[in-house]
């Protein structure tokens, strides 16, 4: 089992930049690729930006591609999510999630957090 508690959401101004983390316990993190996903109000969960276990390869949605990394601190066995440039349409709850291998669908993976609301204002 692994467990993810998100924190960092809030409200920011439009431009402006927030920074999400994912602390996990449990069973080995540096096993686990690591995903953050998004959901906005009256819309599917979809996919934000994920990093292979070894931390060496990322992706990202190309909605957020410049503006958003993602990356992992082993040490305190941590995702994070900077995200720049915010805009109104980022706008969902943020959830971070964990799997075999670090894919876009969100059926890949294995364990999810609570999630993190982000409100951007325009």
């Amino acid at each position: 089992q692994v467990q993810l508690v998100e924190s960092g959401g809030g409200l920011v101004q439009a431009g402006g930049s927030l920074r999400l983390s994912c602390a996990a316990s449990g069973r080995t993190f540096s096993s686990y690729a690591m995903g953050w996903f998004r959901q906005a109000p009256g819309k599917e969960r979809e996919f934000v930006a994920a990093i292979t276990w070894r931390g060496g390869i990322t992706y990202y949605a190309d909605s957020v591609k410049g503006r958003f990394t993602i990356s992992r601190e082993y040490a305190k066995n941590t995702v994070y999510l900077q995200m720049n440039s915010l805009k109104a349409e980022d706008t969902a709850v943020y959830y971070c999630a964990a799997g075999p291998v670090a894919l876009r669908d969100q059926k890949d993976y294995d364990y999810w957090g609570q999630g993190t609301q982000v409100t951007v204002s325009s």
